[in-house]
């Protein structure tokens, strides 16, 4: 549920509730503007803040340059999920996917444009969807989450085309390799499942679990978070996240993070952000070295 404060509250008790959300704030989700200049934040809150990259990562920055520019609230319930058309910023929630002009957002315009649900068994099941997944060639929408399939939806009409089944529990992330072209998707199952988008089948798996140098059994099996730059991926969550070679499924390179990550993205080849239980953003300038957050 959203957390609010009433209205005409006194100053000290908002900061103490400010204090309070980011204390137990979650970012489960984040995206990049189109032109590479802002990053999306997601929390637990159903908020979205806007950051600016290109401040950040200024030789000039201030601290000033690590806070949002603006904040909404998108959701009534967590903002599972993000990504970015060539004009939308979409998010996705409790059963459904919202869209926001980026255009309008930069303003501190934030208006909902449109709202769609996949087809669901009962029309009492409304299952969080954890990811979205944009397929230029196709001009569609991947969606996944609670109900443990991959569902499409083709943008220009609106409408859902196809569901994709084989996890055994429910799906936490996807990611695209365009060339292939293929769907990776990470579950709670504790698999990383490849999916070739012209047959719609499984083409290969990975247990990441079962690999020594990854496995933490004290955090668990399930694939939080999931990210594709070519022929290398990047996972983790129960796991370490660590970095993959996806030809040889191998993995090359162990983050040294303790926590848990929710959300991991491939920036510009050399920038990774990642985030989870906490109010910032980690930032990596270089693989295996934190550079800075960005805070809510």
């Amino acid at each position: 549920m959203e957390r609010t404060m009433p209205q005409a509250v006194p100053l000290g008790q908002m900061e103490v509730f400010q204090a309070l959300q980011r204390l137990h704030m979650i970012i489960f989700s984040q995206n990049v503007s189109p032109c590479g200049k802002f990053l999306a934040a997601g929390n637990n809150y159903g908020q979205i803040a806007i950051f600016s990259l290109s401040a950040a990562l200024s030789s000039e920055a201030k601290e000033e340059s690590k806070k949002p520019m603006v904040t909404f609230q998108a959701h009534d319930g967590p903002v599972y999920s993000m990504v970015s058309t060539d004009r939308h910023l979409l998010s996705a929630g409790d059963g459904e996917v919202k869209a926001w002009l980026w255009a309008e957002i930069l303003k501190k315009g934030c208006k909902e444009l449109w709202r769609r649900q996949p087809p669901y068994r009962t029309s009492l099941e409304v299952p969080e969807i954890n990811a979205l997944l944009l397929v230029p060639k196709e001009n569609s929408l991947i969606l996944a989450g609670g109900d443990c399939q991959l569902h499409t939806m083709d943008l220009e009409t609106g409408t859902f085309t196809r569901a994709l089944w084989g996890h055994t529990d429910y799906i936490h992330c996807l990611a695209l390799r365009e060339r292939s072209p293929e769907v990776l998707s990470g579950g709670e199952d504790g698999a990383v499942r490849l999916w070739d988008l012209r047959t719609a089948k499984e083409v290969q798996t990975i247990e990441v679990y079962k690999h020594e140098e990854c496995s933490r059994p004290h955090n668990g099996r399930w694939i939080g978070c999931l990210a594709t730059d070519s022929d290398w991926m990047v996972c983790g969550g129960g796991p370490a996240l660590t970095l993959w070679h996806l030809r040889s499924s191998t993995p090359t390179t162990v983050f040294p993070m303790r926590a848990p990550q929710k959300h991991v993205t491939f920036y510009q080849d050399l920038v990774l952000t990642a985030a989870g239980n906490s109010c910032r953003v980690d930032v990596f300038t270089n693989l295996g070295y934190r550079a800075f957050s960005l805070s809510f």
